[in-house]
């Protein structure tokens, strides 16, 4: 499952408050790469690798390997995904900045 499948299997109405799934939900999938988003448990926590982003379109393509041990629903594997990506430590201005930028594609590229 990728994470744009994954997006669209969970009820949108219990992310509507969240910005970055609004702007995942409208992103288009760009082209993908081989890059694998991980999901494993890491003394009792779930730990998410592999979600650095040239751009918001490339992600969504990404296949979702999630460790065989580890029993977990969508909706705390998205969750889980989101705070990977989420804005930790960044203020409203900034995080709208940095998310119009990965929006962007021309500066996407740049980016990259």
């Amino acid at each position: 499952m990728t994470l744009q499948e994954l997006i669209l299997s969970v009820d949108s109405e219990q992310y509507s408050s969240s910005p970055l799934f609004k702007i995942l939900c409208e992103t288009k999938p760009e082209y993908g790469t081989n890059r694998r988003i991980k999901v494993r448990s890491v003394n009792g926590d779930i730990t998410i690798t592999n979600t650095h982003i040239g751009s918001l379109g490339d992600i969504l393509t990404y296949p979702i390997d999630v460790d065989q041990d580890l029993n977990i629903s969508k909706v705390q594997l998205l969750d889980s995904i989101l705070l990977e990506l989420s804005s930790r430590g960044f203020n409203d201005v900034e995080a709208s900045e940095f998310w119009d930028d990965m929006t962007n594609l021309q500066k996407a590229k740049i980016i990259r």
